[in-house]
């Protein structure tokens, strides 16, 4: 199941890749210095590690048993929020993932994330006219999906907004982790459930513990990220669930960070061993959790499996330095 989804999520990569190279270039007569056009697509877009959680979308549509080409156009559209998502994180948090690699003169990276955000909408318009030209979709089903596409990341929007003056005081750990970081990854890991959820006729208990599986695994995920980030979040002023930790039950040390000289790039976390250790032993039991959720129902996801994975998460979020603290 996993393989056959990650061989269709690679064909939605190069799919929003031929469609965006169709549109991104600047008319003839351009000076070559304002010229703008779409580069090659980079070989490690398509590799698995690039593409877990894409991949694992796809699947869901597979237990969800939904139409083949439903499957593809979801795919796709999950393609585009994941550019959509990726271009305003670089815009925000001065990051450098590339989606989709627009080529601008000047090195600008500002302007080539408003480019890639025009391009993914244009791409959008244009394969839900083609899905509903091949009656894939009707045409109201496609302008619903259209419109909730923007709706449904506006809450996501909204939090980033709270957080993008600084955060000035950091809520207990169980806050960030059952409220802001429920609502802000939980939103992520559920956008692929938007096309499904709009115009597909669901099992409800299926596709409750379907979600319910994906955010387990998602707060895992988003647990490792804020240990890997710590020093950036503490910088950037961001929420972090270690943090929060730090703050509330030892904020002797907290404080002393101010006096620390650190970048982004430090390993905070290594500091605070016994608190780091206990965040991601969290993490672990999250991501498994979460895993067999979804081997309840419907993947083919075996225990030894499921905690092969969340080990896995360990180095694909790279924090393999912190795989001893994980257990069954």
């Amino acid at each position: 199941m996993l393989l056959h989804a990650f061989e269709m999520q690679c064909d939605c990569i190069r799919d929003v890749h031929e469609r965006a190279r169709r549109m991104v270039h600047t008319p003839a007569g351009t000076p070559v210095a304002y010229t703008v056009r779409l580069g090659d697509l980079p070989p490690e877009s398509l590799e698995p590690r690039r593409n877990l959680f894409s991949t694992l979308f796809l699947a869901v549509y597979e237990v969800l048993d939904l139409p083949l080409e439903r499957r593809r156009l979801y795919g796709v559209v999950n393609q585009l929020f994941r550019s959509w998502v990726t271009s305003a994180d670089n815009l925000l948090d001065a990051e450098d993932k590339v989606v989709l690699p627009i080529r601008l003169h000047g090195g600008s990276r500002v302007m080539r994330e408003v480019v890639a955000l025009m391009a993914a909408d244009r791409v959008l318009f244009d394969v839900l006219r083609g899905a509903e030209e091949r009656g894939v979709v009707r045409a109201d089903e496609a302008r619903c999906i259209s419109e909730r596409t923007l709706q449904v990341l506006l809450p996501s929007a909204g939090q980033e907004a709270s957080e993008e003056e600084g955060v000035t005081e950091r809520p207990d750990a169980e806050t960030v982790l059952e409220s802001i970081h429920r609502f802000k990854t939980g939103l992520l890991f559920h956008l692929p459930f938007l096309g499904p959820e709009s115009i597909d006729r669901l099992d409800p208990s299926l596709l409750a513990n379907l979600k319910a599986g994906l955010l387990d695994f998602g707060l895992g995920c988003q647990l490792l990220d804020d240990t890997r980030d710590m020093a950036r979040d503490y910088l950037e002023h961001r929420h972090n669930y270690l943090l929060s930790h730090l703050a509330h039950r030892h904020p002797d040390i907290y404080r002393a960070l101010a006096s620390r000289d650190m970048t982004v790039e430090d390993r905070l976390y290594l500091h605070v061993p016994d608190l780091a250790a206990e965040t991601v032993r969290r993490a672990y039991t999250l991501l498994t959790r979460g895993l067999i959720t979804l081997g309840q129902n419907g993947f083919d996801l075996p225990l030894p499996v499921a905690a092969a994975m969340a080990r896995y998460m360990f180095f694909l979020l790279d924090l393999r330095d912190m795989t001893h603290a994980c257990s069954d």
